[in-house]
């Protein structure tokens, strides 16, 4: 399923149904606090400009981003993996997934993504980055590791709506001189980092 109508109109209505439910908790962590859709469609162009085929995700919730990342790995003949901590968010993502036919491009871990990133050996061409911001700092050696040395890209969101919360971690991005980075004033602000 490329960019159709069919689709665009499918992810619109999960992405409506998600912020409903998000405006209806008052405790952040029941939010689903999906990526807004515009940040989503220039994810979804990155890959299909990188020709990205080994595509990462850490952060699921329940899947709206990881449809983009699929539905544009599918014109890559690329493969989606996607951490989540939270079983049951993974599930929904799961069936999002299988509803508009792109389940076979993802592959849905639950667990921790310290301790994924710490036993992982894959290499990926293209990472994003959208969990819970105050555990960034401590991911970065290992992100730094597995995004492939020459055109691989990182992308993290919220880094404009929650500047004060990823400072850390960018200032150990900018200091890091085997890395370049730009920050895009989309959606809640989309970081890309990628080597020099």
């Amino acid at each position: 399923m490329s960019l159709t109508e069919e689709f665009l109109a499918q992810a619109d209505a999960l992405y409506q149904g998600f912020q409903a439910h998000d405006a209806l908790q008052s405790d952040r962590l029941q939010r689903f606090r999906s990526i807004e859709p515009e940040s989503a469609r220039v994810l979804a162009v990155l890959i299909r400009a990188q020709q990205a085929r080994k595509i990462l995700e850490i952060g699921t919730s329940t899947g709206y981003s990881t449809l983009w990342l699929a539905n544009a790995a599918q014109s890559t003949q690329g493969h989606v993996t996607t951490v989540e901590i939270d079983a049951e968010r993974s599930r929904q993502a799961q069936r999002h997934a299988a509803q508009l036919h792109l389940h076979h491009a993802v592959d849905f871990k639950v667990g921790d993504a310290l301790a994924f990133l710490q036993q992982c050996t894959e290499r990926y061409d293209f990472i994003l980055l959208d969990a819970e911001r105050d555990a960034y700092a401590a991911y970065w050696p290992y992100l730094a590791q597995i995004m492939q040395c020459k055109g691989g890209l990182l992308a993290v969101d919220n880094v404009l709506s929650h500047a004060s919360e990823v400072a850390e971690f960018i200032g150990m991005i900018e200091a890091d001189k085997r890395f370049s980075c730009v920050s895009l004033p989309v959606g809640a602000g989309l970081l890309l980092v990628t080597a020099v």
